[in-house]
C-alpha cells in the first residue's frame, strides 16, 4: 500500500515486478514533474497498466498535495485513493512540497469534507534521526482539526509512532519490509550499505522491535507498504546517494520468512492484504499466491537496479501464483 514504479523506462522493469505477486498497489505521485493533476493521473494509470500488460493488478492512485479547489477534489475523487503530501525537499523528488502545514489546511479540510484520504511523510527538517518523532505532533494537530479525515502515517519508523496509531481513530499506518529487519547500524555501522539507505532512515533497535511486534500481531490500522523504491545502480553507488530500498520482487517472501521466525505465520495475510482492503475500502483484483518454505536466492539485479539481498539466499520461494 505504498509503492513507487517511477516512469519510462524504469516503469517498465520494475512495474511487472509488483504486479506479479500483489493484487495492488497504493502508487506514490513524486514524479518529475509530480503528479498533481487529475489528467496526468490517468495517464500515468494508463502507463503502469501498459507496463504490467496481462497481470491482475490494480494501480491505486495518488495525487501530489498541493492547493486544490472543490471541484478539483470531487473530479479526482473516484479516480485516486488519496492526496499524498510531502513537506518540501525533505525526500525524493519532493522539491515543491509542504513548507508550512498551515498553508496546507484550505485544502485538507476540502479533503475532509470530500472523504479523499491524506497520505503523509511525515518528517521535519529537524536533526535527522528525530524528523519522524519531532512530526507526530503534526499528525496529532491534524488527526484532532481534522476528525473525520482518514489519515495515513506512511513508512512509519519509530516506536512513538507506533504509539500514537491507537491514539487517534482517524489514523492509520504503513510499515515496509526493510524498517521491519534493519537498524541504522545496518546501514551505516560498518561499512556505508547504500542499498539499505532510505528516507526516513532506519532507527534503533527499540524502534524497529516496536514495528514489528505491531505488524507481527497484525495491528488493525497498520498494513505492509514496501516503500519498494528502485534507483540506477549508478545512483545508488555513488556521491549523493539516492534514498531508496528496492523490495518488490522479494517482498512476500522475506515477510513469510520473518513472520514463520516468529510464530506468526497465521497473521501474515491481514497484515499483507486484509487491513488494507478494510482500511481503504478497496476491491483488489482477486490474487492467490502460494508460499512456500523452500530457499530461493536474490538475484544481484533486477535490470540496472539492485535489490535488498542482492545475492543472499532467503528462505522462502514463491511457488504459485493463481487469479
Amino acid at each position: 500500500m505504498h509503492l513507487h514504479l517511477r516512469d519510462g523506462g524504469m516503469l517498465e522493469t520494475v512495474g511487472p515486478l509488483s504486479a506479479e505477486t500483489f493484487a495492488g498497489a497504493v502508487i506514490m505521485p513524486n514524479l518529475v514533474p509530480p503528479v498533481d493533476e487529475l489528467q496526468k493521473c490517468l495517464a500515468y494509470r494508463e502507463r503502469i497498466q501498459a507496463a504490467c500488460k496481462s497481470e491482475a493488478f490494480e494501480p491505486f492512485m495518488t495525487l501530489f498535495f498541493r492547493q486544490y479547489s472543490r471541484s478539483e477534489l470531487e473530479a479526482a475523487k473516484s479516480h485516486i485513493i488519496g492526496i499524498k503530501l510531502y513537506p518540501d525537499g525533505i525526500t525524493t523528488n519532493s522539491e515543491g512540497g509542504v513548507r508550512k502545514i498551515a498553508d496546507a489546511e484550505d485544502t485538507i479540510a476540502l479533503m475532509e469534507e470530500t472523504g479523499i484520504p491524506l497520505l503523509v511523510h511525515g518528517e521535519t527538517g529537524d536533526f535527522v534521526m528525530d524528523r519522524e518523532e519531532r512530526f507526530l505532533e503534526v499528525y496529532d494537530h491534524l488527526a484532532r482539526k481534522f476528525p473525520k479525515l482518514r489519515i495515513v502515517m506512511e513508512h512509519i519508523t519509530t516506536q512513538g509512532a507506533v504509539k500514537l496509531l491507537d491514539q487517534h481513530a482517524n489514523l492509520f499506518a504503513t510499515v515496509t519490509l526493510h524498517h521491519l529487519i534493519i537498524t541504522l547500524d545496518d546501514v551505516a555501522g560498518g561499512f556505508l550499505r547504500p542499498h539499505l539507505f532510505c528516507k526516513p532512515i532506519a532507527k534503533r533497535p527499540e524502534d524497529r522491535e516496536a514495528l514489528l511486534q505491531a505488524a507481527l500481531s497484525a495491528h488493525p490500522k497498520l498494513s505492509f507498504g514496501s516503500d519498494s523504491a528502485p534507483h540506477p545502480q549508478s545512483k545508488k553507488e555513488c556521491c549523493g546517494c539516492a534514498a531508496g530500498v528496492f523490495t518488490a520482487p522479494i517482498a512476500l517472501q522475506m515477510l513469510a520468512e520473518l513472520f514463520d521466525k516468529h510464530d506468526r505465520l497465521p497473521n501474515l495475510q491481514a497484515f499483507v492484504s486484509d487491513n488494507a482492503v478494510k482500511n481503504y475500502s478497496v476491491r483488489p483484483p482477486a490474487k492467490k499466491v502460494l508460499l512456500t518454505k523452500q530457499p530461493s536466492e536474490v538475484p544481484e539485479a533486477y535490470g540496472d537496479v539492485v535489490p535488498m539481498c542482492a545475492g543472499e539466499q532467503i528462505g522462502w520461494s514463491v511457488e504459485k501464483i493463481t487469479d
